[in-house]
């Protein structure tokens, strides 16, 4: 038994959990968890199975589920139980709780009823991926997942395309390829990626190179569990007219001229107002 039952204090406990192996978790979450007064998890098999790894007893104290579709009744009593004097530990199925995973309702009512928040950090995809990517740490942006349809997705790729910092997504195993292809038709051939699979698990798996690279190495691959995807930060270029018009055909081939401007602006580091101007020049030649 590597915890203690200590009293705590009236207030929302965000308990940051293990993304895979169990024993990635903190002492400081085992004392949160024996103590709360009330336990509230994103799915409470996953917490109670946790607890039980770790010899934690809920001793008759209530787990109860929360999620993103609990609904404001939920919220209203669990914020209510704090302001009453209880102490709640909430944690999501794994990671930190509100990063890309359900809390942030809970957290914002409770801080507005002036119920204390606090934390009890650990675990996170996002900083797991980016300590083993080799891509620069100093800066980067947290995306989370990006759509699913192709025209969408890309553009929201090109809106990031002259982000200053290396980019860190979440995407289901299904649509990985889909996703770096797009990632590659938008940021080009050579921009330099990495794919973190199954992070601190049996199968972990962390896969370098560029976008072609990788599109190649998941062409027609199964693949399983949980990703996380990174993209280093761009690169300056010399861009010339006739690269610009080249790239500009080549997407007018499949796309409006509006869009096909948005994907060859965001993959050249152009303004679009640039290329807009250019494409409907191309257009009206041809």
């Amino acid at each position: 038994m590597n915890f203690k039952v200590t009293p705590l204090s009236a207030g929302l406990y965000l308990v940051a959990t293990p993304i895979g192996s169990a024993r990635d978790i903190t002492l400081r979450a085992l004392d949160v968890l024996a103590s709360a007064d009330i336990i509230a998890a994103e799915d409470t098999r996953t917490a109670r199975k946790l607890m039980d790894i770790h010899g934690v007893a809920l001793n008759g104290r209530p787990l109860v589920a929360f999620h993103d579709h609990s609904g404001d009744g939920a919220v209203k009593r669990l914020v209510a139980d704090m302001a009453a004097g209880k102490s709640l530990a909430y944690v999501s199925e794994a990671g930190t709780p509100l990063i890309a995973d359900p809390g942030y309702e809970l957290g914002r009512a409770a801080a507005a009823a002036g119920v204390p928040v606090t934390t009890a950090p650990g675990a996170s995809a996002v900083i797991a991926a980016l300590t083993v990517s080799g891509l620069a740490t100093d800066r980067f942006a947290f995306v989370g997942f990006l759509p699913s349809g192709k025209k969408q997705r890309e553009t929201e790729i090109a809106a990031l395309r002259d982000t200053p910092f290396t980019l860190v997504f979440y995407e289901s195993p299904k649509r990985l390829h889909g996703m770096l292809d797009s990632l590659r038709e938008v940021l080009g051939d050579l921009r330099e990626a990495v794919v973190c699979r199954e992070l601190t698990k049996r199968f972990e798996e962390v896969s370098r190179g560029s976008l072609a690279d990788l599109v190649q190495q998941f062409d027609g691959r199964a693949v399983k569990g949980e990703i996380v995807v990174l993209v280093g930060r761009a690169g300056a270029q010399v861009v010339d007219d006739a690269m610009i018009a080249d790239a500009l055909r080549d997407a007018m081939q499949t796309m409006r001229v509006k869009d096909a401007a948005t994907a060859v602006a965001g993959a050249l580091g152009l303004p679009r107002r640039q290329v807009y101007q250019q494409a409907l020049t191309l257009e009206a030649d041809e």
